[in-house]
């Protein structure tokens, strides 16, 4: 493993920027949209304002970026495929263009292939003639310790002449060695911790909702049958998660910014007539409980940050061997995380816009 030197956070939304300036006090963090500091169009010469931006940042070894998924997300029945978001996939790009990492991690739903405008073959072919190699895939991240049954779509680039070309080939490798977490690995003993406020508080359903999470406890179901459905969700339909209820000794569904209602997925306490904590969804999401919340931002903050969130242990496994390929130097910069601190950390640029 190796430390890592934050060099610049982005982050569009106010509320996620507080819970990582927070979290990361002395990373350096930029509010701002990532398509307004970086303001040309791929493949195009690099404007004045984006030089500065490169000066300013330095050398970087590895950019990560996670643009916007919910224009591509399966939820999305509106603009699915064609959302005005979507180009923001290119923003990321764009950066990379500037400031020239040696690796880049761009991240995302599954759904991000299907793209209208085709956003990840655009964007592979200008990375690919600004000298990058780049391989795409969809990862299982069950397969990584992460207990859910979530998906995420990743798209790694290395520059040619800086890498050693077997990392592409260690793309990944991590995944084979981690048997399926369950539910019950990740919150078992928080089951009876619930409290009347904070991120151990359960949201308060409606009576209706209670009555129902009532019946799948008392009859030891996990699926609520149509009949006791609301009437839109009643009849033919392929969302058999909704109003359902999650099992001890499986992993999760894909936990999202709806964890706290039952409407909105699978989110039932496999024990409990309610839905789940912050925390709980919190600890689904792999997120550690040192991680700061941040009492004062409320429900609706913790859904977002949370739900938006790619789960660290993800990451983690994903991104070591990669890690490992690249050449070893000394810097001087504050370490945003430090992983191993006896090898010289490596500069990182997060990129993010509240997504996913």
């Amino acid at each position: 493993g190796r430390g890592t030197t934050g060099a610049r956070a982005v982050e569009n939304d106010d509320h996620a920027a507080d819970v990582f300036g927070l979290n990361f006090p002395r990373a350096n963090l930029v509010r701002s949209r990532v398509e307004t500091l970086f303001d040309g169009e791929p493949g195009t010469p690099i404007t004045a304002s984006e030089r500065s931006i490169a000066l300013a940042v330095g050398e970087i070894d590895v950019l990560v970026a996670g643009p916007p998924c919910q224009g591509h997300s399966d939820l999305n029945n509106h603009t699915r495929r064609q959302d005005p978001r979507n180009a923001l996939y290119l923003s990321a790009v764009r950066a990379v263009e500037v400031l020239r990492p040696t690796l880049v991690v761009i991240e995302n739903v599954p759904a991000v292939r299907h793209d209208q405008g085709d956003v990840v073959g655009r964007s592979t072919e200008v990375l690919q003639a600004a000298g990058y190699s780049v391989v795409r895939d969809v990862f299982h991240l069950v397969k990584f310790g992460v207990p859910q049954r979530r998906r995420r779509h990743i798209l790694l680039a290395a520059i040619n002449d800086r890498v050693d070309p077997s990392v592409m080939d260690r793309f990944g490798s991590a995944c084979d060695d981690h048997a399926e977490r369950s539910v019950r690995w990740a919150i078992e003993d928080l089951v009876d911790q619930t409290t009347e406020s904070g991120p151990d508080s359960p949201s308060r359903p409606t009576s209706v909702n209670l009555k129902r999470m009532q019946w799948l406890i008392a009859r030891d179901a996990y699926n609520l049958p149509n009949e006791k459905r609301p009437k839109c969700h009643q009849g033919s339909h392929s969302y058999n998660s909704m109003y359902g209820r999650l099992a001890w000794d499986a992993p999760a569904q894909t936990i999202t910014t709806g964890f706290g209602c039952m409407g909105q997925g699978r989110f039932v306490h496999p024990a409990k007539p309610r839905t789940l904590t912050p925390h709980e969804a919190a600890r689904l999401q792999t997120l550690p409980d040192f991680f700061d919340l941040d009492a004062r931002k409320g429900r609706g903050v913790w859904a977002t940050v949370i739900g938006n969130a790619v789960p660290p242990l993800f990451m983690v496994h994903l991104l070591t061997p990669l890690l490992d390929a690249l050449p070893c130097r000394a810097v001087q910069e504050t370490r945003l995380v430090d992983l191993t601190p006896h090898e010289p950390p490596v500069p990182l640029a997060l990129i993010g816009d509240s997504a996913s």
